[in-house]
């Protein structure tokens, strides 16, 4: 971890009269899993929004992989290397599983309209690699005999990992992931996050995830953000946020069960 891959300063968003971010400012370094937490509308999707182009932030900077990027939309933003899931799924569940893949590696085709169009030998070599990619991608999901699937016939956990296979399609840099494994049975929770760290390890990927899981969370994350009324409430490690006075009267309630994850 050498230096801040994400970092927002004073950053600031405004609904009308309700500010859902206030003067918030984070540094995230590479190689990092950070843990957002919070209560319910605390300000984490808000967040996510914001610094990934959904959203365009009231004030303040956001610079990402060394570049500015306050201004620029999601899809510039996508191809900088900032990729995301979302709390609910945002699948195509009339198509199949692997062609969802797919489709979340358009960012990375080459060819021109043109190309598309008559099927140069360009373009047959590009839609064989991203296929390649695509497959090697469920296979790293583990979900690549369900690559005929149709998305609609799948269980919620496989749908959850078929997101992530798709926000890594882009090749990203930075993953953000928004409550990835709500709705999980413990097992299936704890493989996930195994899963979530060995794309941080082999992959080298730097990964924000925001989950209300707290024995998931604190069991994976290097360091954790607490944001309380869309403002920084404490940040530090998980042993450190769990013994924190204001963290648990904000949001834990009770440290007690806490020591057997570390």
């Amino acid at each position: 971890m050498d230096r801040a891959l994400l970092e927002t300063k004073r950053l600031h968003k405004n609904f009308g009269g309700l500010t859902a971010v206030k003067d918030f400012d984070i540094s995230v370094e590479e190689g990092e899993i950070r843990g957002l937490i919070g209560p319910n509308g605390s300000g984490k999707t808000t967040f996510f929004n914001v610094i990934s182009g959904y959203y365009k932030p009231s004030s303040g900077e956001i610079s990402f992989a060394g570049r500015k990027i306050q201004n620029m939309k999601s899809d510039e933003i996508c191809k900088l290397g900032m990729t995301r899931t979302f709390q609910a799924t945002t699948l195509f569940h009339e198509m199949s599983v692997l062609q969802n893949v797919y489709l979340g590696s358009y960012l990375q085709v080459k060819s021109n309209f043109f190309s598309t169009l008559i099927r140069t030998s360009f373009y047959l070599l590009e839609e064989k690699e991203i296929t390649r990619r695509s497959t090697e991608l469920l296979e790293y999901m583990e979900i690549d005999t369900l690559k005929d699937e149709l998305v609609k016939n799948l269980p919620h956990g496989h749908q959850r990992r078929l997101g992530i296979a798709i926000a890594l399609a882009p090749k990203p840099k930075l993953l953000l992931l928004d409550e990835p494994i709500t709705g999980m049975n413990p097992t299936e929770a704890s493989h996930l996050m195994g899963l979530i760290r060995k794309i941080r390890d082999e992959m080298k990927i730097t990964v924000i995830l925001i989950d209300h899981n707290m024995r998931a969370v604190l069991g994976i994350c290097d360091k954790l953000t607490v944001l309380n009324h869309g403002q920084k409430l404490f940040e530090g490690s998980p042993r450190e946020v769990v013994q924190n006075k204001e963290v648990i009267e904000a949001y834990l309630g009770t440290s007690e069960g806490a020591e057997d994850v570390f």
